[in-house]
């Protein structure tokens, strides 16, 4: 069954804030990840499921998985057929909790 992706707007915003700093630094690579990121969302619409719940998992009431691309957590949710995408993280930022979401996910 193939499902649908959806990106929030503050998945969005944050792609769009991730490659502006990386295209301040190195156009190239820029172009590179966000090309890369956006093909490795649009995987989802195949078994979204094999992607792990987040770690932070217990701080949540709604199922929460995430995947890794290069340095970014790609946190989404399911919800019928839909995937959407709630957010682009860096690895290295503290863990996800409920505030970083706020207004995104229905808790």
């Amino acid at each position: 069954m193939a499902f649908q992706v959806e990106l929030s707007a503050h998945a969005a915003q944050d792609i769009e804030e991730h490659y502006v700093w990386i295209q301040e630094r190195n156009p190239a690579a820029a172009e590179k990840w966000f090309n890369g990121i956006l093909v490795a969302i649009h995987t989802l619409k195949d078994f979204p499921q094999r992607c792990p719940k987040i770690p932070e998992q217990d701080s949540f009431t709604q199922e929460i998985r995430h995947f890794i691309y290069q340095k970014h957590r790609i946190i989404f949710t399911i919800q019928n057929t839909i995937v959407y995408i709630l957010a682009a993280r860096h690895t290295a930022k503290k863990p996800l909790e409920n505030e970083d979401l706020e207004g995104v996910l229905e808790n």
